[in-house]
């Protein structure tokens, strides 16, 4: 063979290896390629179902949180509805049976005129006071004060509250039978009208009671002008003093609880009215 064409053959055969040196290289590429972007690619996917259970999982611990606290408010929502609807008369009505009294039944009328109501009743029980009740979101607000009012601002009446009362006890008068609950004589001492002292109405006397300082005007048969119901900060059963507010009805000179001995409705006497023979029972 003539050395020209051995130089031929030689780069013939350098380029076919060349060539075949690249398509293999080239085979390998895609191959090295994907071992490089396979661990990429299940990174990715790895990633993905931890991206995918995270908020689950999240979402598993917080759902049950929500759903609680929603139990929780709608259970506190209805328990204080229940408790604001039952709370007017409650205790009045836990005290009585109305299968054996023929005293009214505690139940909050609808309010029919502006005007408020005021009722004092003599009550001779196991210990002669007197019942002090004032009409306000529905009911009668009610005291036991065990010395009657004064007439006098510089003295003080105890005033322990008791329960509430329906506006339909106000014209009771009649005797409460020995052994049953407040047990004795009821006499109607005084009643008429009364309001807040700054004219604010009724939301005016809700915010005193509340606070704790029932500043009012009374205009009764007997009790006329400016009071103020005090509320002490003491343990157990609330208990407050009842005062007389300087004014034209103020008056030192008079004991009007001794002065006055009869009903302002019948005109008798406790002992009158005790031999009487309206009658009503209560259980305890």
């Amino acid at each position: 063979m003539s050395p020209a064409k051995k130089k031929t053959t030689t780069r013939r055969r350098a380029t076919t290896s060349a060539a075949k040196r690249g398509a293999g290289s080239s085979r390998k590429s895609p191959t090295s390629s994907a071992t490089r972007k396979s661990p990429t690619k299940a990174a990715r996917k790895s990633a993905t179902k931890v991206a995918r259970k995270s908020p689950t999982k999240a979402t598993a611990r917080k759902s049950p949180t929500k759903a609680t606290a929603r139990t929780s408010t709608t259970k506190r929502s209805t328990a204080g509805s229940t408790s604001s609807a039952s709370a007017p008369l409650a205790e009045y009505n836990r005290k009585r049976d109305f299968s054996r009294t023929k005293e009214p039944e505690g139940r909050v009328p609808k309010k029919k005129g502006k005007q408020l109501e005021f009722v004092i009743q003599k009550h001779a029980a196991s210990h002669l006071h007197y019942d002090f009740r004032l009409e306000l979101d529905g009911v009668m607000k009610s005291w036991a004060v065990p010395k009657g009012p004064s007439l006098d601002p510089s003295v003080r009446r105890l005033a322990m509250e008791v329960e509430d009362h329906p506006i339909s006890y106000n014209t009771f008068e009649g005797t409460i039978p020995q052994g049953e609950y407040g047990g004795g004589t009821v006499m109607l001492w005084d009643r008429g009208t009364y309001e807040a002292d700054d004219e604010g109405g009724a939301a005016s006397l809700r915010r005193g009671y509340e606070k704790g300082e029932l500043r009012f005007v009374m205009h009764g048969e007997r009790l006329r002008g400016g009071f103020v119901l005090a509320r002490l900060r003491r343990p157990g059963r609330p208990q407050w003093l009842l005062i007389k507010r300087r004014d034209d009805h103020a008056d030192a000179d008079r004991d009007i609880a001794a002065e006055e001995t009869t009903s302002v409705v019948s005109k008798r006497t406790m002992e009158q009215i005790a031999a009487g023979r309206r009658v009503w029972h209560s259980n305890r």
